[in-house]
């Protein structure tokens, strides 16, 4: 839908310019850093389509590749994914051998936030609530947007909640973007936390539920989050977010 992609567009171009402010905001934007960064958007693009393949594949009859492409979904978690592999990728490609995650995490939530307003418009709003923000739609709406979507039954504003999510991220980012004391463990937070607040809001998205009463995302993030977790278990047992004392965040005298 135009709104969709509207939205999706700019969320894009929002990531990409506080990118870009960031990287020149700390003397790194360079013709290799511009590499990674287009690398991780044809990854991103590829990712967000391929995580939807079996989708496209399991509803229609004949499916082919024009079809997958045009017709085919996207999902936001497939988009993380590949765009991370994107950047490890293009980083090995170009020689680039810094830290880029500091960089990338807060115009990424920025950017999700923008991008999920179209999400909002156009896609299944939640699942039926009794919660007084509960969000109806007419009959002429409720035909319009996919899913299972009843006019006049309240439902949770799902993709609300994680615009409200992803604003908050930006602004703790935003915050923390000069004090992490381990260069590239930005992301790594923001991928933490939004991979627990999605394993919590799938269960009001009124997605199908695919196995034991779980979406495709959740089982998707179950374990993803348990390599998370673990990976910030290692640091902290190795006192990696430990300071000297007298030492900013950046190792330099306070």
């Amino acid at each position: 839908m135009p709104t969709h992609s509207f939205f999706l567009t700019l969320g894009i171009l929002i990531a990409t310019a506080l990118t870009a402010y960031e990287a020149r905001r700390r003397g790194r934007l360079t013709q290799e850093l511009v590499a990674v960064m287009a690398g991780t958007l044809l990854f991103g693009a590829a990712g967000a389509k391929l995580a939807t393949v079996w989708q496209y594949v399991r509803l229609n009859e004949d499916p082919t590749l024009i079809g997958a492409l045009v017709d085919g979904g996207k999902s936001i978690l497939g988009g993380l994914a590949g765009a991370y592999v994107g950047a490890l990728l293009t980083k090995r490609i170009v020689g680039y051998r810094g830290k880029t995650g500091d960089m990338f995490a807060p115009g990424i939530a920025l950017g999700m936030a923008a991008g999920r307003v179209g999400c909002f418009l156009t896609e299944q709003i939640g699942s039926p609530t009794s919660l007084p923000w509960g969000i109806s739609v007419d009959a002429e709406t409720a035909a319009r947007l996919p899913g299972s979507v009843a006019p006049g039954v309240p439902m949770h504003p799902s993709f609300l909640y994680e615009i409200a999510f992803q604003l908050a991220a930006f602004a703790v980012l935003w915050r923390l973007r000069d004090r992490i004391p381990v260069p590239g463990e930005l992301f790594k937070l923001y991928l933490l936390a939004y991979a627990v607040f999605r394993l919590g809001v799938e269960f009001v998205r009124g997605n199908q539920m695919l196995w034991w009463g779980l979406s495709g995302s959740q089982l998707f993030l179950i374990p993803s989050t348990a390599l998370l977790l673990a990976y910030f278990y290692r640091q902290v047992a190795r006192g990696a977010y430990r300071l000297e004392r007298g030492l900013s965040p950046a190792g330099e005298p306070a």
